[in-house]
């Protein structure tokens, strides 16, 4: 009997996946893929595309055209909770899908438990489509007047979107903001002094006003509200808390993490639900904690490619090694940038560079198959 895949996003850990589409349909196995867009952005060159370095067709990927070419079924629509016993997936729309073998890469999100109420001037920092609307919106606010633009949290997406906002202002060449981050107890704390001193230099050199004193209560349209009660106003504000796994693993009572990502062994597997597997932000890895970096997902790649098919064919599972140290290079506007692997640490013009060359490299390399197929 012909067996079915299916794939719950169409994020960094499916990518080869997607590429091999082809491999699963020429042995008789349907593949569906179901994912809230047509396309995939790429996370690493978000803030690019906020600070207007990027267009949106420079860091996507033609997640349907790859799917449907390959003779999968691609469905736009979002998973709300799946059935493990029954080996059913369910979405938004009310339809529901079997499956033999199912892949989560389901991304995460931010909290915004913080917010009062809907403002249309608020926005999470994922998914990385918002990140695009909301440089539209600031072109016009920009135009408009000097404007207040807030940053809620204090890791590094904080840094990039701080930096990339600068950066748009710098290019429109009209009224420049007032740009503030708002960081907790402290900014950048769990990188070492070398790269938190240089990120926070580079921003506060071009004004940017980082605040370390405090916790935010409560984000409205136009204010921020510490929990000390004390007020800034806010024109425009970006929430760019810590991220969370999607709910969709605890809604489904599958085994979690303490993050509340979906728990994977080292073949990156459920280990309650064997035909269950994931990588990514969504999944909380068995073995070790790893941190919500796209180079893991990426690092995943040829492991849930491998096992989706080992899976299907009834082979052995291949483990993942989650690898060395990695390299890691923040996008701070400006052409600036911060670069770390292990303890070399450096920052500037050519850390961008390094960044830029390698995030194009990675995307056209994906982009490539759109045209091969």
């Amino acid at each position: 009997m012909k067996k079915d895949l299916v794939l719950v996003g169409g994020g960094h850990a499916h990518m080869v996946t997607l590429e091999n589409i082809q491999k699963f349909t020429d042995r008789g196995f349907k593949v569906t893929v179901i994912a809230p867009s047509d396309y995939h952005y790429y996370s690493g060159m978000g803030p690019g595309m906020l600070g207007a370095t990027y267009a949106p067709d420079d860091i996507r990927f033609a997640t349907r055209k790859v799917v449907t070419a390959q003779g999968g079924v691609f469905i736009r629509d979002r998973v709300v909770k799946i059935d493990p016993d029954r080996q059913k997936v369910f979405i938004e729309s009310g339809k529901s899908f079997d499956y033999d073998v199912l892949s989560f890469n389901a991304g995460s999100y931010v909290p915004l438990d913080t917010v009062d109420g809907g403002p249309d001037n608020i926005y999470p920092v994922k998914p990385i489509e918002k990140l695009m609307e909301a440089s539209r919106r600031l072109e016009k606010l920009f135009k408009e007047k000097s404007a207040v633009v807030s940053v809620v949290g204090g890791g590094p997406s904080s840094a990039e979107v701080a930096g990339n906002v600068w950066q748009l202002a710098r290019r429109l060449n009209v009224n420049l903001p007032k740009i503030r981050v708002f960081a907790g107890k402290g900014f950048m704390t769990r990188f070492t002094p070398g790269v938190r001193d240089r990120v926070k230099n580079s921003l506060v050199k071009r004004g940017i006003e980082i605040l370390e004193t405090g916790y935010v209560e409560r984000v409205e349209q136009e204010k921020i509200v510490m929990a000390s009660k004390e007020e800034f106003p806010t024109d425009f504000t970006f929430m760019a808390l810590g991220v969370t796994p999607s709910a969709i693993f605890a809604v489904s009572g599958l085994p979690t993490g303490p993050d509340k990502g979906l728990l994977v062994n080292e073949f990156l597997q459920s280990p309650s639900y064997p035909e269950i597997f994931g990588g990514g932000d969504c999944i909380y890895y068995q073995p070790r904690p790893l941190d919500k970096v796209g180079v893991y997902a990426v690092r995943e790649n040829p492991v849930i490619l491998h096992n989706l098919m080992a899976a299907l064919e009834g082979n052995p599972l291949q483990k993942f090694d989650p690898g060395p140290d990695y390299l890691l290079i923040f996008n701070l506007g400006g052409g600036q940038g911060v670069l770390k692997k292990s303890s070399f640490i450096f920052g500037g013009r050519l850390a961008f560079w390094i960044k830029d060359y390698i995030d194009r490299r990675f995307i056209r390399r994906f982009q490539a198959i759109e045209k091969e197929i």
